[in-house]
């Protein structure tokens, strides 16, 4: 009898695997040329999302790069002027980062941009362009946020200072630049009278970096804030 039941069943389950093959198969039949159009858009997508990237995007970006190395060059210099504006004959990086956007060497531009406006004063311009560049989650983001600080900082907007420096710290920790923001806003955080908070950046100074330059001076700052406490 338990045979004759488990014979059903396999019965039952072959059945319905084939009423789902069959209503399968008129599904496809009914809707092929919905089907073969959905397929044949993805394609489309996949193709031209090549091509984009391989006969307009990659040309471009290497134009791009070409443009820009002249105002490399004039900015490791310090000749920040002829760095932002160009020099006639090649583009500096206002132009490259207007004329190409959609490169990474145009995103690029926007960060050495904001570091020439603030070499030199223009500090509203630094934070814009720094305010442009896309580096989530790399080093050079984190140099970005910080300097964006220090634009903050020359205009006397400490809190929005502090802010900036926060961001430097926890966008990419590492021993480089990692340090050098928390001091940064222990500082900022000193000088709008929150020793409290100055003495935690100063710890994880102490606690985390310990063998950088600014992790040696933390206990300094540490005595020095904790008195301002009293």
């Amino acid at each position: 009898m338990a045979k004759k039941k488990v014979e059903a069943e396999k019965d039952e389950v072959i059945v319905d695997v084939e009423q789902v093959y069959s209503k399968t198969e008129d599904f496809i039949h009914e809707n092929q040329n919905v089907i073969i159009g959905v397929v044949g858009g993805l394609i489309a997508v996949i193709v031209a999302f090549y091509a984009y990237n391989r006969v307009y995007l990659e040309p471009l970006e290497q134009e791009a790069h070409g443009q820009m190395f002249m105002a490399e060059q004039y900015f490791q210099k310090d000749s920040f002027s002829l760095a932002l504006n160009g020099d006639g004959n090649y583009l500096g990086f206002l132009d490259v980062a207007s004329e190409y956007g959609s490169t990474s060497a145009g995103n690029l531009a926007h960060y050495y941009a904001g570091i020439c406006y603030l070499r030199t004063g223009a500090f509203e311009e630094a934070i814009e362009e720094l305010g442009d560049f896309d580096g989530s989650g790399e080093m050079l983001g984190a140099v970005a946020l910080g300097a964006t600080g220090d634009a903050y900082m020359e205009l006397e907007n400490v809190a929005e200072a502090l802010s900036y420096y926060e961001k430097a710290v926890s966008e990419s920790e590492n021993d480089f630049t990692s340090p050098i923001y928390l001091q940064k806003a222990g500082f900022a955080a000193e000088k709008e009278g929150k020793f409290d908070k100055a003495i935690d950046y100063y710890m994880q100074l102490k606690e985390k970096y310990p063998t950088t330059n600014e992790g040696r001076n933390a206990e300094k700052y540490i005595a020095r804030a904790e008195a301002n406490l009293n």
